[in-house]
């Protein structure tokens, strides 16, 4: 087993070593990405599409990303692991606070929630009790049939407000932050700003490290999304398709230029 991937190790990361992230939903694959070298998982209630078959992530509940978590916790011995709030899990502090406890008792090492500075009560609620947070700005899932899946962030006005959003997660205790299909310029601009690692996902090079879908990453989702990348063709076996996409990312040979939104 290699050296454990902690909280600590991915702050030292940033502005230095790009860090490689993918999603997961089951103890084989989460075994597998370990093995790969993946840094960071993610149970994603992207579960919700790409598992499920629904539409949206938005039918998600709580209890699906604690057996998911549960069971991806079963197959990691080094990858940090974060874990989704599902959709209306986090709306008041005291229910995000009874979420979250539900995911980190499933082992979860962090929890992320969607949202800028009107999530900052519940981040700091969060902290308070010892539970690391990730946000997550720039395209919303969970607020799809509100906002749907473009951003209109080219506005110097806009641009601006969105970076002081994310200065306000900041303050408010994020310690990591993904953003999703945000303009590679502005993305960039962020990740300079905070001191917290950013993580991009249809967002540019600009990032200090990438997420995908693992779906995507293997070429069998229906809609991947323009930006995504299948590493499976041609590698011979999916754990080598994992290991091609974190020396794509170490090398900053991933993402290629001219990103385009998300569309999950």
């Amino acid at each position: 087993m290699g050296e454990r991937i902690t909280l600590q190790k991915l702050r030292a990361q940033k502005g230095r070593e790009k860090i490689t992230a993918l999603t997961a939903y089951d103890a084989t694959f989460a075994a597998l990405l370990d093995r790969a070298g993946i840094e960071l998982v993610l149970v994603g209630d992207s579960l919700g599409m790409v598992v499920q078959g629904h539409e949206t992530t938005l039918p998600v509940r709580l209890e699906a990303m604690v057996y998911h978590t549960a069971a991806v916790r079963r197959g990691l011995e080094r990858a940090f692991l974060v874990a989704d709030l599902p959709f209306a899990s986090y709306g008041d502090p005291e229910t995000a606070l009874t979420s979250a406890a539900e995911l980190m008792r499933a082992g979860a090492q962090m929890v992320k929630l969607e949202g800028g500075h009107h999530r900052g009560e519940v981040v700091r609620r969060l902290t308070e009790e010892g539970i690391p947070v990730c946000g997550h700005m720039g395209i919303l899932p969970q607020s799809v049939h509100r906002f749907g899946y473009r951003l209109d962030l080219e506005a110097p006005e806009a641009a601006e407000r969105f970076l002081e959003e994310a200065l306000d997660l900041e303050r408010a205790g994020i310690e990591l932050l993904v953003l999703e299909g945000v303009p590679p310029l502005l993305a960039q601009a962020v990740t300079a700003e905070l001191k917290v690692p950013v993580i991009g996902i249809g967002s540019g090079k600009g990032v200090d490290g990438q997420i995908l879908v693992l779906y995507d990453l293997l070429g069998i989702s229906p809609s991947p999304p323009p930006f995504a990348e299948d590493f499976f063709r041609g590698a011979g076996s999916i754990e080598a398709a994992v290991r091609n996409y974190v020396q794509a990312v170490k090398e900053e040979r991933f993402p290629g230029d001219g990103e385009v939104p998300s569309s999950r």
